[in-house]
């Protein structure tokens, strides 16, 4: 190898992005894929939620399986290793949910946990527990929050209150990606997310509650201000939840929990906020705008 070569394998080394063409933005994404699945995704739930209410349900129920399952590969990184069955049973939540209300949710949750504990003390003692516990949480973490989603289009409005769910969800983060890129200079943690600052934080929470102050009125005539106060606790949760699984892949030593979102990684990097903050807003909304 000539030093011409040696040179540019060095680069290609210190640099390996170049090598692809695809060179990731200053946050560290490769922002074009990142904007292309954002916008098929969005316009995927618009469509189903305004137009195919059961159609909503059906991809909120698939991407709890696929989310579960990214998540059990993840635990098994760190040596837990839930019982996937009665893990993946979970997803039957969101229908249930949809269908008879939050009352059999919290049935389905109980039996589905029930299920993971009979299931893996039948396999044996060894790690049972860590085993159990990390199948509870797959359970509680993605099932039980996603099917507050169907909750929440379970109302004569409720293509519209998923809209301004997703959409001030969805605004949280690209207002702290956005301001944080721009002007980020104080680390919000950077023990957890190097890249999260401050004045990102102030975005999401100006972003969110902008488009809270605009949205409720427009698509559920609410006030201006129940949009606007319903736009900041969900900015908040929502950077909780990006930061709690941010320390999860950490914990596991992981950088994405999958990579089937161009962009993104799994398709739980896309939900962490989503999940989060569907609980917060399925209660907020029900108090500030009432159907």
């Amino acid at each position: 190898m000539d030093a011409t070569s040696r040179r540019a394998h060095r680069a290609r080394q210190r640099h390996p992005e170049t090598a692809t063409g695809s060179v990731p933005s200053r946050a560290g994404r490769n922002l074009p894929a990142a904007i292309g699945v954002g916008v098929t995704l969005g316009s995927l739930i618009v469509v189903t939620a305004l137009f195919l209410p059961p159609s909503f349900v059906a991809v909120v129920t698939v991407v709890v399986v696929i989310g579960s399952l990214e998540m059990t590969t993840a635990l098994r990184a760190g040596r837990i290793n839930p019982p996937l069955i009665p893990v993946l049973l979970g997803a039957a939540l969101v229908p249930m949910a949809y269908v008879w209300g939050s009352d059999a949710l919290v049935v389905g949750y109980g039996l589905v946990c029930l299920s993971i504990l009979v299931w893996r003390a039948l396999e044996g003692p060894t790690r049972a527990i860590r085993d159990i516990a990390g199948g509870v949480f797959i359970v509680t973490y993605v099932a039980l929050l996603a099917s507050f989603a169907a909750l929440l289009i379970d109302s004569p409005d409720g293509g519209q209150r998923i809209i301004v769910y997703a959409l001030l969800t969805t605004m949280s983060d690209i207002g702290g990606y956005a301001v944080g890129v721009l002007f980020g200079k104080h680390p919000m943690a950077p023990s957890i997310s190097p890249k999260k600052s401050w004045e990102g934080f102030a975005g999401s929470l100006a972003t969110s509650a902008l488009a809270g102050a605009i949205s409720v009125p427009l698509l559920l005539g609410g006030d201006w201000w129940a949009g606007a106060l319903l736009g900041v606790p969900l900015a908040f949760f929502a950077t909780i939840g990006d930061l709690s699984e941010s320390t999860l892949k950490r914990d596991l030593g992981i950088k994405d929990m999958g990579n089937l979102l161009p962009g993104h990684g799994g398709l739980m990097d896309r939900l962490d906020s989503l999940l989060i903050t569907a609980p917060l807003c399925w209660l907020l909304l029900g108090i500030l705008v009432p159907t």
